[in-house]
């Protein structure tokens, strides 16, 4: 993805080299994949997942060290991401009578506290609707990348966009017509079918971010798309649950196969087609 010399948004929160407490568990978007389908629900040890939470952290909680070069890039990097979100989301909005709010970007390694509790860095990328903040681990992410395959610089764009995605949701109200209809489920299978949506939803909205983000900026570089797609697929329940214990159970999954997940991003990508309310809530996977 272009970023040299682009816009970077304001909305980056940077609290890496700060330690917080290593319990609880927040649930959200593509990282809590790793820890409640690899950890809770298979039982199975993620410990090769994990990064060192304290590395660079002395007693004071300040970081012991400056970022690299390469982080510094990084971060840059991550900054664009989220301001062509920005720029995206607010020009959809406008047309549609609505005002965009803005969500921050939490850059944090180890452990973070948000409004939705307390989180390690296995949780992995989420999004937090209590706060309306996006919580990253920018070195925990590039270990995920290794692990599941979910490759290239567009990849991470992706998984920002899939976050954001779920800011969307929630400023539309999408996300309380979930969690009320969860509320009223008569079994855990379909608590997690309405979570499966809410995932696949998240995936079209960050498909519709990159169709007009590519007109608004023209960011995209040869294998990007490609980069965006593989990483929708590599974090699908099927494949998830394959490499864990060797076969699927379909009643777990909570954010959709690598099909599934692979045909929403790139739905959203192919018509960009966003509209407002109830009756797009209902149009895309309600």
């Amino acid at each position: 993805m272009l970023f040299k010399g682009r816009r970077q948004s304001n909305n980056v929160e940077d609290r890496r080299g700060r330690s917080g407490m290593r319990t609880g568990v927040i649930g959200g978007g593509i990282g809590t994949v790793i820890l409640v389908i690899l950890g809770l629900i298979f039982n199975v040890d993620i410990s090769g997942f994990l990064p060192s939470g304290d590395q660079g952290v002395d007693s004071s909680g300040r970081g012991t060290t400056e970022l690299t070069a390469g982080e510094r890039e990084f971060t840059e990097f991550v900054s664009v991401a989220l301001g062509y979100t920005e720029d995206v989301w607010n020009q959809l909005f406008r047309e549609s009578g609505l005002q965009y709010r803005e969500p921050k970007l939490v850059l944090f390694n180890g452990s973070v506290s948000s409004a939705c509790g307390y989180a390690q860095s296995a949780t992995g990328p989420f999004y937090c609707p209590g706060d309306e903040k996006l919580y990253l681990d920018l070195d925990y992410l590039q270990l995920l990348q290794k692990k599941l395959g979910a490759n290239g610089d567009f990849a991470v764009t992706y998984i920002i966009a899939h976050e954001v995605g779920h800011h969307v949701q929630k400023l539309l109200g999408t996300m309380d017509q979930v969690r009320q209809a969860q509320a009223a489920a008569r079994s855990q299978e379909d608590v997690n079918e309405y979570t499966v949506r809410l995932e696949l939803q998240a995936d079209f909205l960050a498909g519709v971010f990159i169709h007009w983000g590519q007109k608004q900026h023209k960011f995209l570089e040869p294998g990007d798309m490609e980069e965006a797609l593989n990483a929708a697929a590599a974090v699908g329940d099927d494949r998830i649950q394959m490499k864990t214990q060797g076969y699927v159970v379909p009643d777990a999954f909570t954010h959709g196969t690598s099909d599934q997940r692979r045909k929403w991003l790139k739905k959203g990508i192919d018509t960009g087609d966003y509209s407002h309310g109830d009756t797009f809530a209902r149009n895309v996977v309600l």
